[in-house]
């Protein structure tokens, strides 16, 4: 009898054991689009900053929605009008045991001013700062060239490296690990390139502790490659879900879809500072000796010939909306006044006949194929757009990692190419306009992403006024007035705005973030 007993209750308990919910995971392995760069300086783009804001903390920090909320830095503030003053956090350690201070803030600062062969610099986050001030261990004052009102959400792109670890180091010493030293949630673990990042939790971490022990980011930049890899199990999320997958992935019952409206814009760049470009051709295939793309009505032409609600539609599922200007009407300086952009391909073959080009001319579209939600087909459909309004189109797509370096502001080969921009750090078109409207200067870190090397001093001038008015009503005004005259020289050719859109196991909640970046803080186990 009590034999009987014994059994009954050991496959009572059994049965209990199955049913019960088990533990979470103590290791989490995500599926990412992007190789990481790991030195959080090189190569400014959000998949970076992404993978960054895991090994590495930034002065400011944000929220999925992209405020702002305490870093490294717990407090700030103008103390003159060209002084910001941040109190650090005390007690802050780096991985390696050594203490965060003032010194670590002022050499970051002077590295991303000055690393070198970087395709695409961080240096537009910085652009105001004229000197950095240590007052004591744990008060910086950043002196800028003019009032900067938006420093704060721009240096919550600039994360903080150890001075002693990151002295002289180039991008391959923190791929290798030695100078991956920083204070965030997780320590550098591995990495091999094109494979995977391999992080540990740092136990020691001043902020809320994570809930994962280990972290893999595993490298899979083929979009159906990537959601099979979360149908099989065999990772946890996965980011950049194609748009082609969000209606049959939310009705799996293992999956859950999190999307979210991002801050990130789309647009065509066009090479406008050269007096020839190299992918400008004539019918015989030789360089055009006068660069078409300098004349306003070749720019409006190829806006006009864009079907922009097509794009939304049927290239992204819905899972966009139509861009009028380079930024979305949550983004300040975004200028309701301004008409919407049309889709006119008989007024866009006019402007071109009246340019100069009754039988249009040869372009090429150079394009990304893994960096932006469906970028290649975007590009194709681009393409044959353009075809229908006379130009003889080729695209060209590639690697995310070949295009970026053949598309930087010191060796742009490209007539046009596809480029993103997100607003998220300042909320407003101010890093857009002195990073890829300001004519370029150097000494001054202005014109940083301008590829096309446009410039207008008419428009700098409005550019330096707007982005150096302390008053919020004031600069919102000056933001939108100078939006309308970007938009009628028209330097780039908005096409849409991205929606950011995650999924992950049932059982795993994920935060789609407005910044697009995909951060494993945000993951947690729910029932």
């Amino acid at each position: 009898m009590r034999s009987r007993i014994s059994r009954a209750a050991a496959l009572v308990l059994a049965a209990l054991c199955i049913a019960a919910p088990s533990a979470p995971a103590a290791d989490l392995t995500f599926g990412a689009r992007a190789d990481p760069s790991v030195d959080p300086h090189f190569l400014y783009l959000s998949t970076n900053m992404a993978y960054s804001r895991h090994i590495f903390d930034a002065l400011v920090d944000k929220d999925e929605t992209s405020q702002r909320r305490p870093g490294l830095a717990v407090s700030w503030s103008v103390v003159a009008p060209t002084i910001w003053e941040f109190r650090l956090r005390p007690g802050v350690k780096f991985h390696d045991g050594s203490d965060f201070t003032a010194a670590d803030v002022a050499f970051t600062i002077a590295r991303v001013a000055g690393l070198p062969n970087n395709p695409n610099p961080y240096t537009n986050n910085i652009r105001p700062i004229v000197r950095t001030e240590q007052v004591d261990p744990l008060t910086v004052r950043f002196h800028t060239d003019q009032p900067a009102p938006q420093l704060p959400g721009m240096l919550g792109n600039v994360f903080i490296v150890s001075h002693k670890a990151a002295e002289g180091a180039a991008p391959m010493d923190f791929r290798s690990g030695k100078a991956a030293v920083g204070t965030g949630p997780y320590r550098f673990e591995s990495f091999a390139q094109g494979q995977a990042l391999r992080l540990v939790r740092n136990d020691g971490y001043w902020g809320r502790r994570p809930e994962w022990e280990r972290v893999t980011f595993r490298v899979i930049p083929n979009d159906a490659a990537r959601v099979a890899a979360l149908l099989a199990g065999d990772v946890d999320a996965i980011d950049f879900v194609p748009s082609t997958e969000v209606a049959s992935l939310g009705r799996n019952p293992k999956i859950s879809v999190f999307k979210r409206t991002s801050d990130r814009t789309m647009y065509i760049g066009l090479d406008i500072g050269r007096e020839q470009s190299p992918f400008a051709r004539d019918a015989a295939g030789e360089v055009l000796a006068k660069n078409p793309l300098r004349d306003v009505r070749v720019r409006r032409a190829i806006s006009l010939a864009i079907d922009r609600k097509a794009f939304v539609e049927r290239i992204m599922e819905g899972l966009a909306t139509v861009a009028d200007q380079p930024a979305a009407s949550h983004i300040e300086g975004y200028d309701p006044g301004l008409p919407p952009l049309a889709y006119d391909p008989e007024s866009a073959k006019a402007l071109l006949k009246e340019a100069g080009y009754p039988d249009g001319f040869q372009l090429t579209f150079h394009c990304p194929r893994d960096r932006w939600v469906n970028d290649a087909k975007l590009c194709q459909a681009v393409g044959q757009m353009l075809s229908r309004i006379g130009l003889r189109m080729q695209v060209e797509t590639m690697p995310a990692n070949v295009f970026f370096s053949r598309n930087s502001l010191t060796k742009n080969e490209f007539s046009m190419w596809l480029g993103g921009w997100a607003h998220s750090s300042t909320g407003d078109i101010s890093a857009y306009l002195t990073g890829h409207v300001h004519t370029i200067d150097r000494a001054r870190r202005l014109g940083s992403i301008n590829r096309g090397n446009f410039s207008d001093p008419a428009i700098d001038a409005m550019i330096d006024a707007a982005v150096g008015e302390l008053d919020d009503g004031k600069r919102v005004q000056a933001l939108r007035r100078t939006m309308a005259a970007v938009m009628a020289a028209l330097p780039q050719v908005p096409l849409h705005t991205q929606m950011t859109v995650v999924a992950a196991r049932k059982g795993l909640a994920l935060e789609a973030r407005a910044d697009e970046q995909t951060v494993v803080l945000d993951a947690r186990a729910v029932r």
